[in-house]
């Protein structure tokens, strides 16, 4: 006569380590729905069930003394309905399921050895509490470099008085489009468009990142956050039109779902709302990364031939002095890097979605990808973005293996549940989210295919200025040589004094340097206008050189040194150079770290009208 039970009980082989593993999850995935015994234990007590059986899979006994095995057993313990009503309904399902599992059964020393291998000596369903609480603090940190970095500029760029003033920019975008403009170009500048307004608007970011940082009303601090960052973005024109402002527009606006409704964050079990958000993360870091990778290979045919990097340190925005180094080594260093960072972008992101311990080494290693270009590149807060994206990829289990176990302590679970009617809401925002990200991704993949032309007919139109979904992929037509802007002012149209910037380069003599992950918008679109040709070319320009004739303080303070201090200049003019690194001899016996060749003529020689 059988015991009998008050739940269903899973009898299974404790014996087989690949047996030990899965029981591990399921218990984990049952709760305590199911009770779990080896058959070395309980063997005795169901006499009607052959000890062969009990070796040969798993048995499923239920309260009702009924018995199942194999992969039914699977299907019923772990409550999918789906799965057991094919193997119940569809004979074929059902063959191909007691096959696949006679096949692992027989085979259980590899697929244990597997299992070590994609899993760990761990199969449960893992957590990221751990994860989450790192990635909020550290998105704070990449809020307030943000502001910070702006703060500094955001006067001398946008104010009423700078290159690209905010007042009469949204001046003309309502003329334009009248009440349109409101949803077109969303910012709070709509209410006050003064030089007062952009300090505390940058000031407000800064106190909330801070916020956030020590973890005081989370929830409430990103969706502020995110609503300030995109009002600057949305008057940043050309000064905040960078992919890593949209990304860190989109990645704010999903951590806002990851956070907790309370005064203080903690460390805490994540929710399933938080995984269901925590994966839409993964998703935005996978096409960060596929896309960069892709671009450069469809788009420009220095990459496909690999030689790329032989002039990638010395044309890119702003080198650095690494850069500068790293350019002088052979051409098969840099093809074989050229290689190396194909593999990472175009494969190791399918790393995001494997079994935890490839989704561990997959972003250790996009991690140090991003390290190395944070050292030969100045790309202000982007690689640290991206970082940050990554460390949501490692699990609890991961973490407490780093974390001294002195800081290390009990993991509470979440206070009361969302209501249904919030879960609802959750899901539906997920799955637009998801579905209009894909959409974009595809069409971005497959440019001239009816993808494009439907995506164009989605709600991407209208939810397109918030940048909750964007494309990526920097450096699709890389740039071969590097022309400079050298702007001149003068008195007497003889002699002529160069403005010096702070970060591009210039003085000849002056070595590259580090200035990330703060952002010198002005030098980056420097760097911009000089790739058009001519002024002509970039309507900012002339603004920006009324500006410096006009002797505007808080724009010649973006610069390194003010050649006209006491009055501005007469005259201003700009020629175009064509700018190289030189070699380690000349750097020894000339102390240059440039030579440059001039090409012409960017702006001609102006002045302000006499009036």
């Amino acid at each position: 006569m059988s015991k009998q039970y008050s739940k269903p009980l899973l009898v299974y082989d404790n014996d087989c380590d690949f047996c030990r593993y899965w029981i591990a999850q399921w218990q984990h995935i049952t709760q305590d729905r199911i009770e779990y015994a080896p058959y070395q234990q309980v063997a005795t007590e169901f006499p009607d069930i052959p000890l062969s059986s009990f070796q040969s899979s798993v048995q499923l006994i239920l309260t009702d003394g009924q018995v199942h095995s194999g992969a039914e057993a699977v299907f019923r313990i772990l409550n999918n309905s789906v799965l057991l009503w094919c193997y119940t309904k569809l004979k074929i399902f059902s063959i191909l399921s007691e096959v696949s599992y006679r096949f692992i059964a027989n085979n259980r020393s590899l697929f244990s050895a597997l299992t070590r291998w994609l899993w760990g000596t761990h199969t449960e369903r893992v957590t990221y509490s751990y994860s989450r609480w790192i990635f909020l603090r550290g998105l704070g940190c990449i809020y307030l470099i943000a502001f910070l970095s702006l703060w500094v500029q955001i006067q001398g760029l946008l104010g009423s008085n700078g290159i690209l003033p905010v007042e009469r920019y949204l001046n003309n975008i309502q003329l334009q489009l009248g009440l349109k403009s409101y949803h077109l170009f969303p910012t709070l500048f709509w209410f006050n468009s003064s030089d007062l307004f952009l300090h505390i608007l940058c000031g407000v970011g800064v106190v909330l990142s801070l916020i956030l940082i020590v973890g005081y009303i989370p929830t409430s601090c990103l969706t502020i956050l995110w609503l300030l960052y995109l009002s600057l973005v949305t008057i940043g024109q050309v000064f905040l039109s960078f992919q890593w402002d949209v990304l860190l527009l989109e990645t704010g606006f999903l951590a806002i779902f990851i956070s907790c409704l309370r005064v203080r964050d903690k460390i805490e079990i994540t929710s399933s709302y938080h995984k269901l958000y925590i994966w839409l993360l993964r998703w935005l870091l996978f096409r960060l990364m596929f896309a960069s990778g892709y671009v450069k290979l469809v788009s420009d045919e220095v990459w496909r031939n690999l030689t790329a990097l032989n002039f990638h340190y010395e044309t890119q925005p702003l080198p650095t002095l690494l850069g500068w180094y790293i350019h002088q080594l052979p051409e098969w260093f840099q093809k074989v890097s050229t290689v190396l960072m194909f593999g990472v972008e175009l494969v190791i992101p399918f790393l995001i979605f494997a079994p935890r311990r490839l989704r561990t080494i997959g972003s250790f290693i996009l991690i140090g990808l991003q390290l190395l270009i944070i050292l030969t590149g100045n790309y202000c807060f982007f690689n640290l973005l991206t970082i940050l994206l990554c460390l949501i990829l490692i699990d609890d289990i991961t973490w407490k293996k780093v974390i001294p176990k002195r800081l290390i302590h009990s993991v509470p679970l979440l206070g009361q549940p969302l209501r249904t009617t919030s879960r609802i809401c959750l899901l539906s925002l997920a799955i637009i989210l998801v579905s209009l990200s894909s959409l974009r991704f595809t069409g971005q993949l497959f440019p001239e295919t009816k993808i494009r032309e439907l995506m164009w007919k989605t709600p991407l139109q209208w939810i397109a200025p918030f940048h909750l979904v964007n494309t990526y992929g920097l450096f699709a037509d890389m740039t071969e040589t590097r022309p400079e802007i050298v702007i001149e002012g003068s008195n007497d149209r003889i002699t002529w004094k160069p403005y010096e910037f702070r970060w591009k380069p210039g003085d000849l003599t002056e070595s590259p340097k580090w200035v990330a992950p703060h952002q010198p918008r002005l030098d980056w679109q420097m760097w911009f206008a000089a790739l058009r040709g001519n002024v002509r070319n970039t309507p900012w320009f002339l603004n920006f050189m009324e500006t410096l004739l006009r002797g505007n303080k808080h724009v010649v303070n973006l610069l390194k040194e003010n050649p006209f201090p006491n009055t501005p200049p007469r005259y201003l003019r700009a020629n175009l150079y064509k700018y190289e690194f030189t070699d380690i001899k000349t750097r020894k016996t000339e102390g240059k770290w440039w030579k440059r060749n001039i090409i012409g003529t960017y702006c001609p020689v102006i002045s302000l009208r006499e009036n």
